[in-house]
């Protein structure tokens, strides 16, 4: 069994390092050229670019004609294909991945809408490899991955909200008032649509972090064994700050910290700070 994803999943170098998987390109183009996101540029190739262009970036997805190459060319190696994709409600990258795999009959493609992005995408990517390596069935590897989903979360803040409004990931009014009334945003994903929620907000960045260090123990009470992963977008002070309030509060398995995806990163800008979390327990049937 193979698995193919997108850029839109978030790892660290480590994990890299560890997975055996192969990833459908996501686009973007600023300053009329066009970067394979995590290819042709790297994150911090990308957060210096944007930071000094004046131009904000667009992204675009694989055409379904692109996935049905890409199955084809899998299905030399092995027909049997588990093809694991960021949120449909961000994304039209799981709808145009289920039309190119009905293009390929000689592939067995299994679709997963992850119904989220970035770390918490990545957390789904290297369960399912993981589970392949220790012989599971893609049944059972679905089933978990559902498990997955339903049990982690991610929660990020950032500074500037003008390429999330940009981008229409946000109410454009509702954005321009928050950035004319300096409001730091707590943004996470809603497990029915998989779309962008609203779960505070704070008038510093500081107190951003800190409140979704307490949106975490609205959840887990202190002391709870957690599985946490820091994401950021060339925020590395903040990404420090939140990691040093999370450590004290619960009993952290920490995974690497990981930069925000270039493709990502186009619709939020270079002030992201954000967290996957899930309970420890969950990860324990995991080779």
């Amino acid at each position: 069994m193979q698995i193919l994803t997108d850029r839109g999943a978030d790892f660290s170098n480590e994990q890299l390092e560890q997975l055996d998987v192969i990833f459908a390109p996501l686009l973007i183009i600023l300053d009329d050229k066009t970067y394979r996101s995590g290819v042709d540029i790297q994150p911090d190739e990308f957060y210096a670019l944007l930071s000094s262009s004046e131009s904000l970036p667009t992204t675009s997805l694989p055409s379904a004609g692109e996935f049905a190459e890409i199955y084809r060319e899998m299905a030399k190696t092995d027909p049997d294909i588990l093809s694991i994709h960021i949120s449909s409600g961000l994304s039209g990258t799981s709808s145009a991945a289920q039309i190119g795999a009905e293009m390929v009959p000689e592939a067995e493609v299994t679709v997963v809408d992850t119904k989220t992005l970035s770390g918490a995408e990545g957390w789904q990517v290297e369960a399912a490899f993981k589970a392949i390596k220790a012989g599971w069935s893609k049944e059972k590897i679905t089933d978990f991955l559902k498990q997955v989903s339903d049990a982690t979360e991610l929660l990020y803040t950032l500074s500037d909200l003008k390429y999330l409004i940009h981008g229409g990931r946000i109410s454009h009014i509702k954005g321009l008032l928050a950035q004319a009334l300096n409001i730091k945003p707590i943004i996470g994903v809603e497990k029915v649509l998989g779309k962008y929620e609203q779960f505070g907000q704070a008038r510093t960045f500081s107190r951003a972090v800190s409140h979704i260090v307490d949106l975490i123990a609205k959840q887990h009470e202190p002391g709870t064994a957690l599985r946490v992963q820091i994401m950021h977008a060339a925020n590395p002070v903040g990404a420090e700050a939140l990691r040093e309030q999370i450590d004290k509060l619960f009993d952290v398995e920490w995974l690497p910290t990981s930069p925000i995806a270039p493709v990502l990163g186009a619709h939020t800008g270079p002030t992201l700070v954000g967290c996957v979390f899930a309970p420890q327990s969950l990860f324990a049937a995991l080779p």
